[in-house]
């Protein structure tokens, strides 16, 4: 072999790279299987539809168990020949903390939607939509390029698109599935634009060198770069449902199945704050005297517009309990804020309490979603006042309802919330910013009234004459009883699905687990996860 065949034949060799397949199995896994649900659906006959369900439950179940060599240490793959530390796929504390939360947040969904895909919606169609973005939402934590990460996020929000109008006929399906796409497709647009300018001032995409070269760019080139910084930001504004980029939630969460919206309020924020932490922490440190001012207004006007909306829902508006879960998650979307804004000022390891406040906000908040789709069963308009007297009817689904809701609002026995609310706060404190920690103290207050008034609801009597909890066939239901007390009918009760069961023990005992051993969730506030 002649000398330039072998120095190009080693020069080709130096660019194979080889892939660290157990790094990348969780988003692999779930990939994998929403292929297999998409072809098992053209050749079930429509009684053997159930069966995929069951299928995409156990396949995030092994997505999850796949993260198990993954939790200590790091390992990174697709890493650049030329300089092996910048690499597009890393899994460290950080990334394995947030896919163990939207796989976590994906097979609860799964759960919750057992029953809903037998009676209402298309199984073949949704089980693949769900798997395909709970694919995306476990990859963008682990990307370490903006390519990747762009591409993971549309991975995760594309197919979020369809599950929110996946109610063929309902005007309030379509309508909530065409206002998410317009505002996510130009909250893309910015962000791409954003990321082409940084591409332009620095020549690279990874952000380890991002953040080596944003700090010495050349002076013709620092505006092209600060402007690209804060568009990227502007369009992460967009996904995290940050103030004033909110104005699709309420309407989408109704609109949507309530699963979906369930699982737009934790995995689609995880999935957003996470890229957030990503560009701002690690690829544009050179520029927090740009975003850390930028991020802790967000933060101040996201809980006040959220909180203020979530105070003024009527009790007996239509869907008021959707609507107020709503507009608290755009609430709780300001309190995450506030560590990524003081981590501009004191160092990247204030964003763990945004984790730590992640894990607390996704375990509850998918247990009030829980309840509210056991209550919608019954009473479809899902209106606060028809959770009155939920206790004297269901009252382990009424305790833990009650539960969330403190956990949430940071009350005992909620100590799990208390405890993330006082580390967020802490973080603003620690980092100068003590405007914003009153901000939030005035907040968290103000939140107090809409959370404890419906906690008051759960355990009222019942008004005489009210409509009785049931759905269309459950007359049949073995398990009914129609009892009598005094001059009124009490409710009929139905069965509950069992895997609706199943979704809200899990949450309701995580919750108390992470109430009585809080340190579990807040580990992560006090150590550094990259």
């Amino acid at each position: 072999m002649t000398p330039d065949v072998t120095t190009a034949a080693a020069g080709t060799a130096s660019l194979v790279q080889s892939v660290d397949w157990v790094a990348i199995a969780p988003p692999l896994i779930a990939a994998a299987v929403a292929l297999v649900v998409l072809l098992a659906d053209l050749f079930l006959p429509p009684a053997r539809k159930p069966l995929l369900g069951w299928i995409t439950i156990a396949g995030l179940v092994a997505a999850l168990a796949a993260l198990v060599p993954l939790r200590t240490g790091s390992r990174s793959t697709f890493c650049l020949t030329a300089n092996p530390d910048a690499c597009s796929y890393t899994v460290d504390q950080f990334a394995f903390v947030i896919q163990a939360l939207v796989l976590g947040g994906a097979l609860l969904t799964a759960l919750l939607s057992v029953k809903d895909t037998e009676e209402k919606l298309p199984a073949g169609e949704f089980w693949f939509l769900l798997l395909s973005s709970a694919a995306g939402a476990a990859l963008l934590p682990a990307a370490r390029d903006l390519a990747t990460l762009i591409v993971a996020l549309e991975v995760a929000s594309l197919p979020a698109f369809a599950l929110v109008g996946l109610k063929r006929g309902d005007r309030l399906s379509s309508e909530a599935a065409l206002k998410f796409f317009l505002s996510s497709v130009t909250a893309t647009a910015v962000m791409l634009l954003g990321v082409s300018f940084v591409y332009a001032a620095t020549g690279t995409l990874h952000l380890t060198e991002l953040a080596t070269k944003l700090a010495d760019v050349p002076g013709q080139l620092g505006t092209v770069a600060e402007t690209g910084v804060v568009l990227t930001l502007v369009g992460f504004a967009f996904k995290t449902a940050a103030a004033p980029f909110h104005f699709w939630v309420p309407d989408t969460y109704v609109g949507a199945p309530l699963p979906v919206a369930a699982y737009l309020s934790v995995v689609g924020k995880a999935v957003g704050f996470s890229g957030l932490i990503l560009v701002t922490v690690v690829a544009f440190p050179a520029y927090a005297d740009v975003w850390g001012p930028a991020l802790a207004v967000l933060a101040a006007l996201t809980m006040t517009i959220g909180n203020a909306a979530a105070v003024r829902q009527s009790a007996a508006r239509a869907h008021s309990a959707v609507r107020l879960l709503a507009w608290s998650s755009v609430g709780q979307a300001g309190y995450l804020l506030v560590p990524i804004a003081a981590a501009a000022y004191s160092g990247d390891d204030k964003v763990g309490a945004t984790v730590a406040y992640a894990l607390m906000y996704a375990v509850v908040n998918l247990g009030a979603f829980a309840v509210a789709a056991l209550v919608a069963r019954g009473k479809p308009l899902n209106r606060l006042t028809d959770y009155r007297g939920l206790y004297a009817e269901r009252p382990l689904a009424a305790l833990a309802l009650a539960f969330f809701l403190l956990c949430l609002a940071g009350l005992p026995p909620g100590i799990i919330g208390l405890f993330a609310k006082v580390t967020v706060f802490s973080a603003a404190v620690d980092a100068g910013l003590g405007w914003l920690a009153v901000v939030m103290a005035v907040n968290v207050v103000v939140a107090l009234y809409y959370y404890l008034r419906w906690t008051a609801i759960l355990f009222r009597s019942p008004e005489t004459g009210d409509e009785p909890s049931r759905t269309a066939g459950d007359a049949s239901d073995p398990a009914e009883t129609a009892e009598t007390a005094g001059p009124a009918a009490r409710p009929v009760r139905s069965r509950v699905p069992a895997p609706l069961a199943v979704a809200i023990a899990l949450t309701a005992t995580a919750g108390i687990v992470l109430s009585g051993l809080p340190q579990l969730a807040l580990h992560f506030a006090s150590v550094t996860l990259f």
